[in-house]
């Protein structure tokens, strides 16, 4: 297949399982291209690697489970400082909502991974 044309753009996504709770963040680079026969095809990788699309199945990495809530970049991050500072006794500062995703703020380190109930206590009605 003789590529003609590429058009490479960055996104990351938030993800939490239902199934067992657990919490993440990737980037990816999404690759747009159009064969020498005109079909379109999009490449997605991850981390370096092509990875399937994060939008069709996505798979839990900690349980292998499929009902996976993809949500907007930096969902688990803002969560993450929310407790933070929950647990060092400041009181509660806005947040970014458009909060980088961990990946993004801290390139080379490993993934930062949270449990569905942290993702979820600052949401919770007292």
């Amino acid at each position: 297949m003789s590529e003609i044309a590429a058009n490479t753009v960055h996104e990351a996504y938030a993800f939490a399982c239902m199934r067992c709770g657990y919490g993440w963040e990737q980037a990816y680079e999404i690759a747009h291209h159009v064969d020498g026969a005109g079909h379109a095809y999009v490449v997605y990788e991850a981390d370096g690697e092509r990875v399937p699309s994060p939008l069709s199945t996505p798979t839990c990495t900690n349980c292998g489970g499929h009902v996976v809530r993809i949500m907007r970049a930096g969902r688990v991050s803002t969560v993450q400082q929310l407790l933070q500072q929950k647990r060092a006794g400041r009181p509660e500062e806005a947040v970014e909502e458009t909060a980088a995703p961990a990946a993004v703020l801290a390139p080379g380190t490993a993934p930062r991974h949270w449990q569905l109930s942290d993702l979820l206590h600052p949401f919770h009605r007292r």
